[in-house]
């Protein structure tokens, strides 16, 4: 058996079932450069504080004038990456991060690292990071055949949730020994070992096929948006995604204060509230495809997407000590829980809807949108906090997400066949 071959078939047996070289490769890059980005987390901040001086402003800024920037330059990028082949795309956005990245222990070094140069490499990682998904789905789609797109898409959310179990106390302990910018080091690491891995999964990818005009025109722009607004079961789907993530979101910054600060916990038990219950996103997407077979996917994302939005409202009832904290840690394992099921469900659903010359486009602009949203959602969020008081507007939010899956499709139909999704050769 080939190394590669090896690989596939020991990241399969684990799940049950196997599907191919190709993939044990994609997937190994994947939990590569998410293990990295979790050691990393919280990485720009520490260092704007500690390194740079920063004040709150700039560490707000920091994280939403970056992303926003990022997802501004991601718009043209989707068109553009559409009408190329997504391996060699891939490759170029992990090298891009990592050289990006490395550009900050190399200022460090020389002590002329800047906020601005912060500001500018979050941005630059931001837009790539949201190519490299739209892409990475687009090549999916392109490597499998449909009926194990599910399988697909709930292993890579099952390392999703592994990753953010261990990654942030390891990048903590890494902090502590050696700073905030050994862990931008580890995290840029993770990203050419995921161009290398990706560069493994060899094949041949059949190029798309060239658009009418050469020049990228204006319209092209919307494509994504339009594709999506056209469809009956992407439409609904679109909006639930965007409104429950930037609510969810848009709390997390309250719920910190409130912890932290009016109900006195200690940031190791803030830290643990969150942590602990990840284990439940494990669980979760280990379900999906069995609830699938068993109900129809149809059935399970409503289902699932609906109990997803029960559980936040009930953070603001949480009170000080041991009582509080398991609430907390409960409603999150619930939330996590339901969203380890509903994500990889979703996923598979929106590859299946999505045309092959429009998977890019479309997850392009999914992915913008969505930041965007919780961009604003977040800033909102914080005004109410200060009118309000935190308790007040994370019930609001919470309130508000009951209502999330009126949004929800009504139905599925079955995708029709898509030429475009022709297993990559060997």
């Amino acid at each position: 058996m080939k190394s590669g071959d090896r690989l596939g078939h020991l990241l399969g047996r684990r799940l049950g079932r196997r599907l191919g070289r190709q993939f044990g490769w994609l997937w190994a890059a994947h939990g590569t450069s998410a293990l990295g980005t979790w050691l990393a987390f919280g990485a720009f901040p520490l260092i704007a504080i500690q390194v740079l001086d920063a004040g709150p402003a700039e560490v707000a800024a920091l994280s939403s004038v970056g992303a926003a920037v990022g997802a501004a330059v991601a718009v043209p990028l989707g068109p553009w990456v559409e009408f190329r082949r997504k391996r060699p795309v891939l490759i170029a956005m992990d090298l891009m991060r990592c050289a990006a990245l490395l550009t900050i222990p190399g200022a460090f070094a020389l002590g002329v690292l800047t906020f601005l140069q912060l500001l500018l490499v979050s941005a630059v990682v931001a837009a790539a990071d949201i190519t490299f998904r739209a892409a990475s789905g687009a090549y999916l789609k392109t490597l499998l055949p449909a009926e194990d797109l599910l399988v697909a898409n709930a292993r890579f959310e099952s390392t999703a949730w592994t990753t953010t179990i261990i990654g942030p106390p390891l990048g903590g302990a890494a902090t502590g020994l050696l700073g905030p910018v050994a862990t931008v080091v580890a995290d840029a690491v993770s990203y050419l070992l995921s161009a290398l891995g990706i560069r493994a999964t060899g094949g041949h990818e059949r190029r798309p096929e060239a658009r009418e005009a050469a020049r990228l025109r204006p319209g092209d722009l919307l494509d994504g948006w339009r594709y999506i607004l056209t469809d009956a079961t992407l439409r609904p789907l679109f909006f639930n995604t965007a409104l429950f993530n930037g609510l969810v979101m848009a709390a997390q910054p309250l719920l910190a204060v409130l912890m932290l600060d009016r109900l006195g916990f200690a940031p190791w038990q803030y830290g643990l509230a969150f942590a602990a219950p990840s284990i439940a996103g494990l669980l979760g997407s280990r379900l999906a495809r069995p609830l699938v077979t068993r109900f129809g996917q149809h059935r399970v994302l409503v289902v699932a997407g609906a109990l997803r939005a029960i559980w936040p409202v009930g953070l603001a009832l949480m009170g000080p000590g041991t009582g509080g904290l398991l609430l907390v840690t409960g409603v999150e394992f619930g939330l996590i829980f339901c969203c380890g099921v509903f994500n990889p469900v979703s996923a598979t659903c929106r590859l299946e809807r999505t045309a092959g010359d429009r998977v890019t486009r479309t997850l392009t602009a999914w992915a913008v949108t969505t930041k965007a949203s919780t961009a604003l959602l977040t800033a909102v969020w914080g005004v109410l906090g200060s009118l309000l008081g935190p308790r007040t507007a994370i019930g609001l939010a919470g309130l508000l997400l009951l209502a999330t899956p009126l949004l929800l499709p009504r139905r599925t139909p079955a995708p029709q066949p898509d030429p475009e999704a022709a297993p990559i050769r060997t």
